[in-house]
C-alpha cells in the first residue's frame, strides 16, 4: 500500500490542529468584526457629509459619463497594459536567460540592467521618459510610450529574475537529464528548463501582470488619459469619491479576472503533462534514451527502446512501434 500523501500545504508548514484552527477562526471573526465596524463608521461620516445621497451618484450613471470619460479611460489603460505586458514578457525572457549564460560578461551586463530597472521607481522612470520622448519629434504620443516603456523595464526586470530563479530552483535531475540526451545549454534552456520554470512560476507571473495593470494608473502624473485620470476629471470638483469608487471597482474586477485566468491556465498546463508514477520509474532502466522514455510514458505495456542495439534489432524485424 502506498503511503498516504500529505497535503500540499504541509510541505512548508505543519497542518494546523483543532486548537490552532479554533484560534484562527476566532481571530478571523474578531478581525472581520473590526473591519465591519470601521466600514460602518466611514459610511456614517459619508452620510453626514451627504456623499451617499442618490443625487451625488447621478454622474456615474449618465451615459455621457461612460462614453466620454470612463470607457475611453479604460481602453487607454488596457492598451498600455497589454503592450507593456507583452514587452515585459519578451524583456524578461531575454534577460532572464542572459543571466544564466556561460559568459561572465553577459551575466554581468544583464544583471546590471535588471537590477537598475528594478531599483528605479516606476513613476520616476515615467517622468524621465516623458521628458525625453517629448523632445523627439517622431514619437506621436510621448505620455503613452513613457508609460509603456517604464512598465516594460520594471516588470520585465522582475520577470527576468523570476525566470532566473525558476530555472535555478528546478530539480537537479532536469539539468542532468537534458545533458544526458545531448542537449547543449542553449537547447536545454529553450526546450527543457525555461518551459518548466515558466510553468512553476505562473502564479507569480500572473501577479506581476496584475501589478503592471495597476501601475498603468501612474500615467495620470504625466497627463496620460488612463482610467484613474478620467475618473478624476469626471468627478471634479464634487463627485470625485463616486467616480473613483467606480474606477476602483473596475480595477478590482479586471484584476480578479486575471488572477482566475492564471489559475485556470496553470491547471490546464499541468493537466497536459505526462507523469511518471513510482512503479514505472522503478522499472525504467537508467540507460533508456529520451525516445524510449517518451514511449514508455505513452504506452507502458509496449517494449521500449533501451539502447541503440534494441533500435537496430526492431528496425531489422520491422517492429516500428517506437521508431
Amino acid at each position: 500500500m502506498s503511503p498516504k500523501k500529505r497535503p500540499a500545504s504541509s510541505v512548508f508548514f505543519d497542518v494546523p490542529g483543532p486548537k490552532t484552527r479554533r484560534i484562527t477562526l476566532i481571530a478571523n471573526i474578531i478581525g472581520g468584526a473590526i473591519v465591519a465596524a470601521i466600514l460602518v463608521v466611514i459610511a456614517m461620516k459619508l452620510q453626514v457629509q451627504g456623499q451617499l445621497e442618490p443625487a451625488m451618484w447621478n454622474v456615474v450613471v449618465q451615459p455621457i459619463s461612460w462614453t466620454a470619460y470612463i470607457i475611453p479611460g479604460l481602453i487607454s489603460t488596457l492598451t498600455a497594459a497589454a503592450v507593456a505586458i507583452v514587452g515585459a514578457l519578451v524583456f524578461g525572457l531575454i534577460f532572464g536567460v542572459a543571466r544564466l549564460a556561460h559568459l561572465g560578461v553577459v551575466r554581468w551586463v544583464a544583471g546590471v540592467i535588471v537590477e537598475f530597472c528594478r531599483a528605479v521607481p516606476v513613476l520616476l522612470m515615467m517622468i524621465f521618459l516623458w521628458y525625453w520622448f517629448g523632445s523627439i519629434s517622431f514619437i506621436p504620443d510621448p505620455s503613452f510610450w513613457a508609460v509603456v516603456v517604464a512598465l516594460i523595464l520594471y516588470n520585465g526586470s522582475v520577470i527576468a529574475e523570476l525566470v532566473r530563479s525558476g530555472v535555478i530552483n528546478l530539480p537537479t535531475g532536469q539539468h542532468e537529464a537534458a545533458s544526458a540526451i545531448g542537449l547543449t545549454r542553449i537547447k536545454a534552456l529553450q526546450f527543457v528548463l525555461v518551459p518548466q520554470a515558466l510553468l512553476s512560476m505562473l502564479p507569480a507571473l500572473v501577479a506581476q501582470l496584475v501589478v503592471a495593470l495597476k501601475d498603468s494608473a501612474l500615467g495620470s502624473a504625466i497627463a496620460y488619459s488612463e482610467l484613474l485620470r478620467e475618473a478624476r476629471l469626471l468627478g471634479t470638483p464634487l463627485n470625485t469619491l463616486q467616480t473613483l469608487f467606480v474606477a476602483s471597482v473596475i480595477f478590482i474586477v479586471i484584476n480578479y479576472g486575471l488572477g482566475k485566468l492564471g489559475e485556470r491556465l496553470a491547471r490546464t498546463m499541468r493537466g497536459r503533462g505526462l507523469t511518471l508514477d513510482e512503479k514505472m520509474a522503478e522499472d525504467m532502466p537508467i540507460n533508456v534514451p529520451a525516445a524510449g522514455a517518451q514511449a514508455m510514458l505513452e504506452d507502458p505495456d509496449d517494449e521500449p527502446i533501451f539502447d541503440e542495439s534494441t533500435r537496430l534489432r526492431q528496425e531489422a524485424t520491422g517492429d516500428r512501434r517506437h521508431l
